[in-house]
């Protein structure tokens, strides 16, 4: 199904990158001048979780499946089968697939055919079959057959090939003793041959007389080929790379010597994953062919969650933006220059603004909301679509928040049940068991490894059988493309959030949240004078996590009048960074709000002096305000804005020595928090 994919003009633009390497505009499917004639580049689109990789390639493949050949392979679906022959390997396993789904009927061209990938497969897959054992060759047989129906589209051929072969195995290979790769293989390919394989695709043999120590015999090349499967290791590798060129030269064959207009545009082959192990074998024989001279018309896209990885050493990177009317690429001399890596950019917020208006036509959410969610999701556009999507359907809208539509439940999906969409995003964000999310959950609350140490040890056990919990965490996080940071251990805020939401009400234990409390009250013990950490910002920070506002007030006021006015402001940022308590679901008025106000209970502590008192009291009002501006999971409240800049300025005026720095705040911060941005230090500095 087709949908609407934002901020992605420069693939799918009528003069767009999709265009330029197919010869067809993706929505017209006319015909577009080719950027790159006869040796274009593979294009990998480069981005994290949830930044449309995989939607990109869905619908390329929903735009030009009717009218030029195209598959789709994810290369981390590719799994074995139940009861896997010899002849399965995950390259052994992918090909067929994208063969069936390239031979798949176009406007006004005959069906694409592929003889010799065909013959090597069946060749591998025979490497085992012995008379004894008639099903396995029968069912490796049968699972290969909708491939083999590529090469005889008749009716009969689809039930009946099977047997014949059979019935010829026994009469030739199988009197050996033992099975005998290359014999069986040899006279498993002279029996497709004759019974599948038209007068004129026999021909196809021929071109695995190229195939090492064949001497120019195709026979003998297909043997050798299946030898080398079976033996392993680099000859594996060897087999498995001449089977992809296989699969590249019955395209070839395909496009050549055919009248002009006979085939519109080049095939697409798009490779999803293919930072994989699995991935690599697939691109890397065609860009070697390609650097040695080799020329195809296939236009390949693929994706890679690892925008360093060593598959993509050479290549030429762009952003998305940069290749949106040519992309500047040309050969270098290593094989992956052959690459041209774009990197996805995440939604801007007009476009946010776009999803928001498409799934509520009417308007009926808050005027921040998608500008909020922007914020939150740092514009990844799964999270953009799905936060818009709950918004939409939610019953009241008007009062959401970024924070209660995390609870919001959806329906993503017609045959799928509706979920939670923070159980959602974190499912296709970190997707995993759900242990292993627990222990994120837990460590998302560290600020870096040696807290999150800290954690695992407490929290998660001690002894846990395949070494330290929080290290393999951070491996896998980094494995999976997030960053780990030294403020926060898990760094991308998004992916925090979640992950905290999860930890907030992971045991279902309202109001008592046993498990959140757990682990901030291990983490404040930890930052005590007398914990194993000592650190005071920390400690004050856990502190109000679990609700101790005053004892962060009382520190701010007694530091208040120390000349390091902003080392004080930048203490005061990092108390508000602290994630807020919020109950499930919650849409109304944020408490923080009327303490930020003065309309809550805004008694001073008992026995100050009147001054202090009064420094007390604008200081309770100045943390809430910054913590309820602060946190991405609200939304900016204008009156709240002018009132933290009030208490600013009234700060200013009796601080003995930093009233300019508390002044600039004063100014900037309002600034900063309406543009969206974190309050910037210095205020009205760099940051801004």
């Amino acid at each position: 199904m087709e949908r609407e994919l934002y901020g992605r003009e420069a693939v799918f633009g009528d003069d767009g990158l999709a265009a330029r390497l197919t010869g067809l505009t993706p929505y017209r499917l006319a015909r577009a001048d080719y950027e790159h004639h006869d040796d274009p580049p593979a294009v990998v689109f480069t981005g994290g979780r949830g930044m449309g990789k995989t939607a990109v390639l869905k619908q390329l493949r929903h735009l030009y499946r009717e009218v030029t050949p195209v598959a789709l392979v994810d290369c981390e679906a590719v799994t074995a089968p139940a009861d896997p022959g010899p002849g399965w390997s995950p390259v052994t396993g992918a090909l067929p697939e994208l063969a069936v789904q390239l031979s798949t009927r176009v406007r006004a061209a005959r069906p694409v055919r592929f003889p010799r990938l065909s013959l090597g497969l069946v060749a591998v897959a025979s490497i085992s079959w012995t008379r004894e054992d008639e099903t396995r060759a029968r069912r490796d047989l049968q699972s290969l057959g909708p491939m083999l129906a590529t090469v005889d589209g008749r009716g009969a051929a689809a039930t009946g090939w099977v047997t014949k072969v059979l019935t010829k195995l026994a009469a030739s290979a199988f009197d050996t003793v033992a099975p005998m790769a290359g014999m069986i293989a040899e006279a498993t390919v002279e029996t497709v041959l004759e019974v599948t394989f038209s007068r004129f695709q026999r021909r196809s043999a021929d071109w695995y007389g190229g195939y090492p120590h064949a001497g120019g015999n195709g026979r003998a090349g297909l043997r050798q080929l299946a030898v080398d499967f079976e033996r392993g290791g680099d000859l594996r590798r060897r087999a498995e790379d001449h089977l992809v060129l296989a699969l590249a030269e019955d395209l070839v064959a395909a496009y050549g010597g055919l009248s002009v207009g006979a085939r519109r545009g080049r095939p697409v082959l798009l490779v999803d994953n293919a930072h994989t192990a699995l991935g690599r074998q697939l691109l890397e024989p065609l860009l070697r062919r390609r650097a040695a001279g080799g020329r195809d018309r296939i236009a390949v896209f693929a994706s890679s969650r690892a925008r360093e990885h060593e598959g993509l050493s050479h290549a030429a990177r762009r952003r998305l933006p940069e290749v949106a009317h040519g992309s500047h690429w040309t050969r270098g001399t290593g094989v992956t220059s052959g690459i041209l890596a774009v990197e996805l950019n995440p939604l801007d917020p007009e476009q946010a603004r776009a999803a928001f208006d498409r799934h509520d036509p009417r308007g009926r959410t808050p005027a921040g909301l998608a500008r909020g969610v922007h914020r939150l999701t740092g514009g990844r556009p799964l999270a953009v679509e799905l936060l818009a999507l709950a918004a939409g359907q939610a019953p009241e809208p008007a009062s959401l928040v970024p924070g209660s539509l995390l609870d919001t439940v959806v329906e993503v999906r017609e045959d799928r049940a509706p979920a939670r969409v923070a159980d959602e995003l974190l499912a296709r964000l970190l997707p995993g068991p759900a242990p292993r999310l627990d222990q994120l959950a837990v460590l998302a609350a560290a600020h870096d490894e040696d807290s999150a140490r800290l954690l695992a040890e407490n929290r998660l056990g001690r002894g846990a059988p395949d070494g330290d919990v929080a290290l393999r965490m951070r491996d896998a996080l980094r494995a999976d493309g997030w960053p780990v940071g030294t403020g926060h251990f898990v760094a991308d805020p998004l992916l925090r959030a979640l992950l905290l939401h999860r930890l907030r009400f992971q045991d279902d234990d309202h109001p008592s949240h046993g498990v959140w409390q757990a682990v901030h009250v291990t983490l404040r013990g930890a930052y005590a004078p007398s914990g194993r950490r000592p650190n005071v910002p920390r400690l004050l920070h856990q502190k109000l996590v679990l609700g101790d506002a005053e004892a962060c007030v009382a520190h701010l006021r007694l530091r208040f009048d120390e000349p390091d006015v902003r080392g004080w402001l930048g203490s005061l940022c990092f108390l508000v960074s602290a994630p807020y308590p919020r109950p499930r679901g919650f849409t109304g008025s944020d408490p923080r709000r009327a303490v930020a106000l003065g309309r809550a209970d805004n008694a001073p502590p008992q026995g100050l002096e009147p001054s202090a008192a009064e420094l007390h009291t604008r200081l309770r009002r100045l943390l809430h305000g910054l913590w309820l501006l602060s946190d991405p999971l609200a939304l900016p409240d204008d009156e709240v804005i002018d009132k933290m800049a009030h208490e600013l300025r009234q700060l200013s005026g009796r601080h003995p020595t930093g009233n300019s720095v508390l002044w600039d705040a004063a100014t900037h911060w309002p600034r900063d928090i309406r543009a969206w941005r974190p309050p910037s230090m210095p205020p009205g500095g760099p940051d801004a």
